[in-house]
């Protein structure tokens, strides 16, 4: 099980490196469509689920969920945006990556949903 401090820590090294790799792809690479859109594509999913991820210790889940929600992320962010990254810089075009991690995103976002529907509301009743 991944603890709150390790979920804030990958977050904020995530971040960290969603702002280098912009930086680098924005100043040191020189890319042409359509890399250059690949490039933007998968810095922006690696922010926002960099973000997301950074949130997911404020919620009220278990442990258990959290940990789905973040290791389905994790894998999907890795495949997805690393895949993009990779083929625009030119290194490899493992294309097959990307819509696997795409999978994988939208597999943690469904797992929240569903962690959010098993909750106990204190609240509610």
């Amino acid at each position: 099980m991944l603890s709150r401090r390790n979920i804030i820590l990958i977050a904020g090294l995530l971040g960290g490196l969603a702002v280098l790799f912009g930086a680098f792809g924005a100043h040191a690479l020189q890319l042409e469509p359509p890399q250059s859109g690949w490039f933007q594509t998968a810095n922006q999913y690696h922010f926002y689920h960099s973000l997301a991820l950074l949130m997911l210790p404020v919620l009220s889940l278990t442990s258990r969920w959290a940990t789905m929600v973040a290791v389905s992320w994790l894998s999907g962010l890795l495949l997805f945006s690393g895949s993009l990254y990779l083929a625009a810089a030119g290194l490899v075009n493992w294309f097959w990556m990307t819509p696997v991690g795409g999978l994988a995103l939208l597999l943690g976002w469904v797992i929240l949903v569903l962690a959010v529907l098993n909750a106990k509301d204190s609240n509610s009743g």
